[in-house]
């Protein structure tokens, strides 16, 4: 994919004798999303860890994250402008997608907000923009246990909570910021109990009046003994 990449702009850039594309008409093995989904437990390892961590800007930031969903440049590179206390959001004139989306801030992720120090010469929420954050990070999670989770992983996370908390996967869309339903459409699978309740919804509006009279979706039953 990269060289194939590369081909192509030197093509558009009309590199000399690059006219043509080697890659084209090659197949790519599909792609595959990691995906890893932290436990109730392992959360709470996470906070611990990020509690007690000496960076304190980082440490903010990766609640935030956690708090939030958000991707990690939305909120590096979050202004203290764009916070809208009164809707309660964080608002992106460009977001990933390319379109403006606000990120909704829940009661403890504006708790934490406001613990946050403001330097007035700087209109940055973090004045450093955490362009060191992995190194920070790394220590977080291997002090948590957690040394194979990534920073994107707690976003899969984020949803995977909310998904088995019954909450639509449109709404995980519009919390996550996701251009596609697809994208969104990989969590489906991680609350077949909560589809199960739902469709009972309609089996119980369904049946409930005739239960008693031992009829089910309109077929009587035949009377015992026959």
């Amino acid at each position: 994919m990269l060289l194939s990449r590369i081909f192509n702009l030197a093509h558009k850039w009309k590199v000399a004798g690059a006219s043509d594309n080697p890659t084209s008409g090659l197949v790519r093995a599909p792609e595959s999303e990691r995906e890893r989904f932290l436990t109730a437990e392992e959360t709470q390892r996470l906070i611990a860890s990020i509690a007690e961590d000496e960076n304190r800007a980082v440490a903010q930031a990766v609640m935030l994250l956690l708090l939030t969903g958000a991707r990690r440049r939305e909120i590096t590179l979050a202004k203290w402008e764009n916070v809208d206390w009164t809707n309660r959001a964080l608002l992106m004139l460009v977001s990933k997608s390319g379109r403006p989306r606000a990120i909704a801030l829940n009661t403890a992720a504006l708790a934490l907000l406001k613990l946050i120090p403001r330097d007035a010469a700087c209109p940055y929420v973090f004045p450093t923009r955490l362009v060191g954050i992995f190194y920070p990070w790394n220590r977080i999670r291997r002090r948590a246990g957690l040394a194979d989770v990534r920073l994107h992983d707690r976003r899969h996370s984020f949803a995977s909570l909310l998904v088995n908390r019954g909450v639509s996967l449109y709404v995980v869309q519009g919390l996550l910021g996701h251009a596609s339903p697809r994208m969104t459409q990989r969590y489906a699978h991680l609350a077949p109990q909560t589809l199960l309740d739902a469709a009972e919804v309609v089996s119980s509006v369904i049946r409930g009046p005739r239960e008693a009279d031992g009829e089910v979706i309109g077929v009587r039953q035949a009377p015992s003994g026959l």
